[in-house]
Formats: structure tokens, sequence, C-alpha cells
């Protein structure tokens, strides 16, 4: 029977057992630390949107060469290239049994964009994860790992302090989009890795 409806899913270019997950949360969470412990722990293919412009603007593609003229003039990329891009990533490994998203969506026409290219796959995304993570100890975390990151900004208080408060105006906003779908889930993000990575990997469980 299983067989007949994988057929029929085929057939129909729907494929539900795919995963999709958003990883979310502030600046300094864990996101990157946990979503290499989700890629090994579901064999998930982890797509950072830094990562990708970086691939595609280094490699000088045509959505790269996009990205980089409106950045050029100082302006935001669009989101129908970024979407392009993760499209084209999405594309690249057809043998994946799912995507981490991490670093978008930021704001709720990125969400609803990422919804609408998923459903022309016959897919949805199966939840947002957020780490949670109060202010003083992303304020910490961040200012440690300046020490060893070479970036100028993770070693500033103030900036740190404004890239939480833009996430908590511009990019919070995006959790209630999918709580109101019932795909939303927190996960305490204070803790040792391992323990962090437990919980999650249970609410990953429990949700896909």
């Amino acid at each position: 029977m299983m067989n007949i409806v994988a057929a029929i899913k085929k057939l129909l270019g729907i494929n539900r057992d795919m995963i999709n997950i958003i990883l979310f949360g502030p600046p300094g969470s864990g996101k990157g630390t946990q979503a290499k412990k989700l890629v090994e722990k579901f064999g998930l293919v982890h797509i950072s949107t830094g990562d990708l412009f970086r691939h595609e603007m280094g490699n000088d593609t045509p959505l790269g060469k996009q990205a980089k003229e409106y950045i050029k003039k100082g302006e935001l990329v669009p989101d129908s290239v970024t979407i392009g891009m993760l499209n084209n990533k999405v594309n690249a490994h057809p043998e994946a049994k799912g995507f981490i998203y991490d670093g978008f969506p930021r704001t709720i026409p990125q969400a609803e964009a990422l919804d609408e290219m998923l459903a022309g796959r016959g897919q949805a995304i199966n939840g947002l994860f957020a780490l949670t993570v109060d202010d003083n100890e992303i304020v910490k975390r961040i200012l440690s790992r300046g020490e060893t990151s070479g970036r100028a900004d993770d070693l500033d208080e103030e900036i740190i302090k404004n890239r939480i408060e833009v996430y908590k105006e511009n990019t919070l906003e995006v959790y209630d989009y999918y709580n109101t779908q019932d795909k939303a889930v927190s996960i305490e993000g204070l803790g040792s890795i391992e323990e962090i990575a437990s919980r999650l990997q249970a609410a990953v469980n429990t949700t896909v």
C-alpha cells in the first residue's frame, strides 16, 4: 500500500516526507552549532543564507551578480533573488532527506515567499524551532566569540545590543507567523551544547 501511495505522490509532484525546518533565534543563540547537530542526527542539508550569498557572489553566478548590483548601490537584495538562491541550493541536493533554513526567513514577506516556493514542490515547513536565550547571555556569548571571530562588531557591546533590538523589532514576528499555523516551537537555549541539542532533537522528532 505504501508503494502505491508513494507512486501517487510522485505522480502528483508531492513529497510530504521531505523535512523542512527553520532554525530560528537571535544572534548568538547557537543556531550554527545546533544546525550541525541536526545535520548529523537527521541527515538534513543546512542552508545558511550567509553562506549562500558568499557562494553565489563568489562564483559570479547570475543571481550572485544581481545581488552584487543591489549591494553596490547600497540597496537591500530583493527577496526574489534570495529565494532564487535557495531554490538553486535545494535543486543541487536531490538526494536530501530535507533542509534546515538558517537565517531565512527574517520577515513575514520572506516567510510567505518560502512557503510559496515549497508549495510549488508539494512541500511545506514542518516546524520553526526558536532557540530562546536572554539578552545578557547573548551579549556575553558574542563578546566571547569576538575574541576569535575577527569581527569588530562582535567586540562592540552597543552594536551587539542593537542587533538584538533589530531582531526583536523586525524578525521576531516570523515566529508569530508560524505560530498561527501551529508550527512554532520554543527551545530553551541555555545549558551545554549537548543538553540544548537533546531538547531540540526531541522537538524535531515530535514535530516531523
